[in-house]
């Protein structure tokens, strides 16, 4: 494990500790490449072993050749198992390649906020297998999603209720768990910035997404949301250039400049990864997004 990463990664001692990585200063090490982008290019859960496509063990390897980046954030999706002989493995793969894992992309199907006790209950139990998954493979942190319920609008209440649960337990493991302003219904960045305030943890943060919410409200709104995101920022951000909506009606473009200057003001130390999710070669627009994030920083 790099050592900035394994920095803080101790089991916590105590109830009030909170997570300590060590950021590095340099550009380039501070550039991850997510692999959701490269999705067509991954197997999943569900492809067979002879798909011919990449198995998520090799990605490290694969990025560190192609973009001369070490770190790396996996989707869950890519994950073949949880088993412990396989995360085993994935851990040794991503260390063989000199590489580091900074965060796991985690999407489930229940809402923490829905108003089926169950299902909250679902929820939580969801995002701490992810956690263990975390722990096994090295991850300082986990991005947990926000679906939407099928029987309730989004609450600040439940979620939070929620969520304190989720972030308690990343305490006793010393994992970080991130929002994402992702949907625009249940991951509105406004109402992610009161969870994460309502819950007022240590160790649940903001994962400020450069496009998602250019994507479906104006400018003055999406750029106020990832200003208030970046303010509870830790350790990953989302780095886009364009975003298509959902209604494909509208491509969102990022003002690069004006996004990292908003995570300079807010003091953002932490890590950027490349999510390239417009049309066209991901190989080709995340080389693109590398370069653009490389003048930003430096």
């Amino acid at each position: 494990m790099w050592p900035e990463l394994s920095a803080g990664m101790e089991t916590a001692l105590a109830a009030d500790a909170r997570p300590s990585l060590k950021f590095p200063a340099a550009a380039r090490e501070r550039i991850a490449i997510a692999s959701y982008p490269f999705r067509d290019f991954i197997a999943g859960r569900e492809d067979s072993a002879d798909s011919g496509k990449m198995e998520l063990k090799e990605f490290a390897a694969h990025v560190s050749a192609k973009f001369n980046i070490k770190k790396i954030e996996p989707w869950s999706a890519h994950f073949r198992s949880l088993e412990k002989a396989y995360l085993e493995e994935l851990r040794a793969a991503v260390a063989k390649a000199g590489g580091a894992i900074v965060n796991i992309a985690v999407d489930g199907e229940h809402s923490p906020y829905a108003a089926d006790s169950a299902e909250r209950e679902s929820a939580i139990a969801f995002s701490k297998e992810w956690i263990d998954a975390a722990v096994a493979i090295g991850s300082p942190s986990v991005r947990t999603n926000i679906p939407q319920a099928r029987d309730s609008k989004p609450d600040v209440e439940h979620t939070a209720e929620s969520l304190r649960h989720v972030a308690e337990y990343g305490a006793a493991k010393n994992v970080v768990v991130n929002l994402e302003n992702d949907n625009p219904v249940s991951e509105d960045p406004y109402f992610l910035v009161k969870v994460i305030e309502k819950v007022s943890s240590k160790w649940l943060h903001a994962l400020p997404d450069f496009g998602n919410t250019l994507a479906a409200r104006d400018d003055e709104y999406a750029y106020k949301g990832i200003d208030g995101m970046f303010g509870l920022a830790y350790n990953i951000s989302h780095v886009k250039e364009t975003e298509v909506g959902d209604g494909k009606d509208k491509i969102a473009h990022v003002d690069l400049a004006k996004t990292f200057g908003i995570a300079k003001q807010h003091g953002y130390r932490g890590y950027f990864s490349m999510e390239w999710d417009s049309p066209g070669d991901p190989y080709a627009g995340t080389a693109g997004l590398i370069e653009k994030t490389l003048k930003n920083l430096s």
